[in-house]
């Protein structure tokens, strides 16, 4: 390689196209990702890694985490590539002379998938410590795109309203600058953060960017269940992207590494695609099935039951739960899940959870007599357990060593009558392992669905340097006890939940089989919840609750039906007061949900009417699995009594449409304009919601 003149290494695969670029007096550039084949989008000169530390800063200042000193000065000192059973690995190794530090970026595809995981190894290889402020897990100009022909996603979320997509111009939110007047770099940027434990308690950790005219898109998604940060900013050559988990400005974090040692960052996966927002959710999709650890459930799929939500709401007893269960078994549920309270002897739980005995009050002849009933219906147990956390009034709370807890300035993290587990210390893992042991081994619990109900904060000063490196720690220390309790009992079913959908990221479900999508309880609210769910995780996973009531009208029953059908139906509900008539509506549509969860594992999500907002009132999501696509359509009140929708995919072609639920499709017409590729549904009523099945014939 000789002076001003760059070299390309080209990495990939069928459905993959990577260009790095490398210069003797540059930085590593990522100069192309996308789909390909490759065609070198035009020049991009943002860093391939970003590193902050005290004694250097950046090069120039900003808030941001581009144009770092160290990142400025990191130059190429050699690749390897590998691929072994349909995996794709690249590391480019970089040094930087003058820190002595090493960085080492990894990036790993999957044959035929066009989206690659990204993580950062840097190494300490000078004779004096180095503290790390910031290390991003991926950083890149967006194909020397400008920030004017561009649209950025991203999603709010909060406790009872997760998954509010939005998609919006990136000049709303990056100004027009004029940079090249200045010749200089942007120092501003669009950066979105999440702080503690609630990894989607502020937003989703995803975001996108997608060209208006050309349809080139990147989505990400940071695969941290702890503190993160994206940001968007624009260069000279046009805008680029940062990626990265806990900083030192966001989330109180630092790592000092002494001479000879290492750290890793947290994964962050980008899907690219040429086919605009549909085309790279299609290829996530695809890459988070490449993610996800086998089981045995992500084929059997079964419908849980679960007896909280607008139902028993944490008050379960003997005489509660019996009806419950005969109901549920016989409406279709294959696991019944008991939610919160099972362990209650007093009535005033919250703050003495921890050690998970069954209660003897509420079960006068055990818990095992519900467990029993559940079995002998043929379903799967399964137990509400938060285990993370100890109620301040538990007696756990003395038996445990104050260093089994994250602490700060020599106390206790609390937080809402809850102290927070330590789970880098041995006692905490082998409380909680005893306690899945024994319910697993002796009560024969087979599901667990796994609360997560506070946010201790920036973390622990405990053998750490800072309390975001102690997070750090203890966050990964999570993920390991997971995988163990998966290790000891590879059958057992686990529910990722955290107030709702407060904790939904591919750290947890990469591991875990479901993912409660919301708390909540309003059925008309929760439509643009299960509508968004499938881009921010796989439909096979997104559990959206479907409550009926034998309070309400049949529509309506129907409508909440439709809300959970087209993902992890997650039932709720007070089946056993309900009429004949009533049960026989939540039969049919587990009847339904059953005939094409096998299609789920394989679907990918289409949005005819766009991503839902929070109060669109005519509401669709379909999911494409070959030839049939699975359509889902809401009207809410205030909606006009017909929607026309779109779908490009089918356009030209002599379709078959059936209303599949309700069979008894009363108010219901639907017109195909094969030329338009536009379906236009008209409901009589509202609230009032259809499956619809749409084949070609």
């Amino acid at each position: 390689m000789t002076a001003d003149v760059a070299e390309h290494l080209r990495w990939g695969h069928a459905g993959l196209a990577a260009v790095v670029e490398i210069h003797p007096d540059r930085p590593v550039v990522l100069r192309e990702l996308s789909a390909g084949p490759p065609a070198l989008a035009a020049r991009v000169s943002q860093p391939l890694v970003e590193v902050l530390v005290p004694g250097e800063g950046r090069a120039r200042a900003s808030q941001r985490l581009s144009e770092t000193a160290v990142g400025c000065r990191l130059r190429y000192a050699g690749a390897a590539q590998s691929a072994e059973g349909g995996r794709h690995e690249l590391r480019l190794r970089m040094r930087d002379e003058a820190s002595g530090l090493a960085a080492e970026v990894t990036l790993r595809s999957r044959e035929g998938v066009p989206a690659v995981q990204a993580s950062v190894r840097v190494t300490n290889l000078g004779r004096e410590p180095v503290l790390l402020l910031a290390v991003t897990s991926f950083a890149a100009g967006f194909l020397g795109r400008p920030v004017a022909d561009l649209d950025v996603l991203y999603a709010s979320s909060e406790w009872l309203g997760e998954s509010r997509w939005t998609r919006e111009p990136l000049g709303a939110r990056i100004a027009d600058l004029g940079l090249a007047g200045h010749g200089q770099h942007g120092r501003g940027a669009f950066a979105l953060t999440s702080t503690g434990t609630w990894s989607s308690g502020r937003h989703v950790p995803m975001g996108g960017l997608t060209d208006r005219g050309t349809g080139q898109t990147w989505l990400w998604q940071i695969e941290h269940n702890g503190p993160w940060r994206w940001e968007i900013g624009d260069r000279l050559d046009g805008a680029y992207v940062a990626l990265s988990g806990p900083a030192d400005a966001d989330h109180q974090w630092s790592e000092l590494l002494a001479p000879g040692e290492s750290f890793t960052t947290v994964p962050v996966s980008v899907a690219v695609s040429a086919d605009g927002v549909e085309g790279a959710v299609a290829a996530m999709t695809a890459h988070r099935r490449a993610l996800v650890r086998p089981h045995p459930d992500r084929i059997a799929l079964p419908v849980v039951f679960n007896d909280y939500m607008n139902t028993v709401m944490g008050d379960p007893t003997t005489d509660k739960l019996l009806p419950l269960v005969d109901a549920a078994a016989s409406a279709g549920a294959e696991v019944f899940c008991v939610d919160a309270g099972w362990y209650d002897d007093g009535g005033d739980w919250w703050d003495s959870v921890g050690e998970w005995e069954p209660s003897r009050t509420r079960f006068p002849r055990g818990l095992e007599e519900v467990l029993g009933r559940i079995t002998g219906h043929g379903m799967t147990p399964g137990l509400w357990l938060e285990p993370e956390v100890i109620g301040v009034r538990s007696p756990m709370a003395g038996k445990l060593p104050a260093e089994a807890f994250l602490q700060r300035g020599g106390a206790r993290v609390a937080e809402h009558g809850r102290y927070h587990l330590d789970l880098r210390h041995p006692a905490a893992v082998a409380h909680l392992d005893q306690v899945v042991d024994r319910l697993v081994e002796e009560l024969g619990v087979g599901y667990f669905k796994l609360d997560y109900n506070i946010n201790p904060g920036a973390g622990t000063d405990v053998g750490a340097t800072s309390a975001g490196a102690g997070l750090l720690a203890h966050n990964r220390a999570h993920l390991a006890w997971l995988e163990s309790v998966l290790d000891r009992h590879p059958r057992l079913v686990l529910e990722n939940c955290g107030s709702g959908a407060m904790r939904m990221d591919y750290a947890m479900l990469a591991r875990l089989n479901l993912q409660s999508t919301s708390d909540q309880q309003d059925f008309l609210r929760y439509p643009p919840i299960a509508v968004a769910a499938p881009l921010s995780v796989l439909p096979e996973q997104a559990a959206n609750w479907a409550y009926p009531q034998p309070w309400m009208a049949d529509e309506e029953i129907v409508f909440t039906l439709c809300t959970g059908i087209l993902g992890r139906l997650y039932l709720s509900g007070n089946l056993h007061r309900m009429t004949p008539g009533q049960l026989a509506l939540v039969r049919e549509g587990l009847r339904l949900h059953q005939s094409l969860r096998a299609d789920l594992p394989r679907a990918t999500p289409c949005w005819p009417l766009g991503l839902p907002g929070w109060d669109d009132p005519w509401l669709a999501l379909g999911l494409r699995a070959g030839d049939a696509t699975h359509l889902g359509v809401w009207r809410r009140p205030g909606a006009t009594g017909a929607t026309a929708l779109p779908l490009p995919h089918l356009t030209g072609r002599d379709l078959h449409v059936e209303i599949a639920y309700p069979a008894a499709a009363d108010g219901w017409t639907h017109a195909w304009n094969a030329r338009a590729g536009e379906l236009t549904v008209t409901a009589g009523a509202a609230p009032s919601a259809r499956i619809l099945h749409l084949r070609p014939r």
